[in-house]
């Protein structure tokens, strides 16, 4: 019986010592989810902790972009890009099977497409991609992607700086010829999971990022390298965001293709 007063008095929450303990440890979770959330709420914050500086080759082209944050999409409208309008390579197929072609593995053709007619793999094999294995850099996930009417979806081809984003940066000041070229030009293009390209939309880094975390330096440094490409401007908030990213990635470089 003494024993077990001894322990119900030593583990009393009512007893001082243990009410400190339990108001310094409230106190310790509550200043670090102060100091994550702040910088995301307060910009000023941000920059007093550090978390919009960046290293590399990629942040430093971001410092010369053009911040304009007026941005209008006025008159947009995604077919004036011409998305799979083009044959850049000459192959008898449009951009979206040139990038599966280029991001899937184990690529399969389907007979008699392209310029070419044999099936199978290889060079000689056409150029309509019928299945292939995507590892998805968006998600993380490996997707098997078969062509089909109800199977096509499943992988989709994303344009990493979107269309409209790209239209309120500047290119709506673009003649057709450059918009045709932004438009399916494979630098800008990745083949990634249907869903969250969905989800991603026309959203700029400021509000979407893969949820593959692994990924995000990269993505927002090609992201970097297509607006330097074409001269897109950021908004303040878009470049808040990518440097964020790449503070956590130093000497983190633009892709080069």
């Amino acid at each position: 019986m003494r024993d077990s007063r001894f322990r119900r008095q030593r583990f009393n929450a009512n007893g001082l010592a243990e009410r400190i303990a339990i108001l310094l440890g409230v106190a310790v979770v509550a200043g670090i989810s102060i100091g994550l959330l702040m910088p995301k709420v307060n910009p000023t914050v941000g920059e007093m902790t550090g978390e919009y500086v960046a290293t590399g080759s990629a942040a430093e082209t971001l410092q010369s972009l053009t911040i304009d944050d007026q941005p209008s999409r006025a008159g947009y409208d995604r077919d004036s890009f011409g998305f799979r309008q083009t044959d850049d390579d000459g192959n008898g197929c449009d951009v979206r099977d040139d990038v599966l072609a280029r991001d899937l593995t184990d690529v399969r053709y389907i007979a008699g497409s392209g310029s070419s007619s044999d099936s199978g793999s290889g060079s000689g094999a056409g150029c309509k991609v019928k299945s292939g294995v995507l590892s998805d850099p968006y998600t993380g996930t490996t997707i098997r992607f078969t062509r089909g009417v109800k199977t096509s979806s499943a992988v989709q081809i994303d344009h990493v700086v979107a269309l409209e984003n790209a239209w309120q940066s500047g290119a709506n000041q673009w003649d057709r010829t450059k918009r045709y070229r932004f438009g399916n030009d494979m630098y800008n293009l990745l083949a990634v999971d249907g869903p969250a390209n969905q989800e991603k939309g026309s959203a700029s880094a400021a509000y979407w990022l893969p949820t593959n975390g692994a990924y995000r330096c990269e993505y927002v440094a090609r992201q970097i390298g297509v607006k330097a490409k074409y001269g897109l401007s950021v908004t303040t908030k878009e470049k808040r965001a990518m440097l964020s990213v790449l503070h956590g990635c130093p000497a983190q470089s633009v892709p080069e293709r």
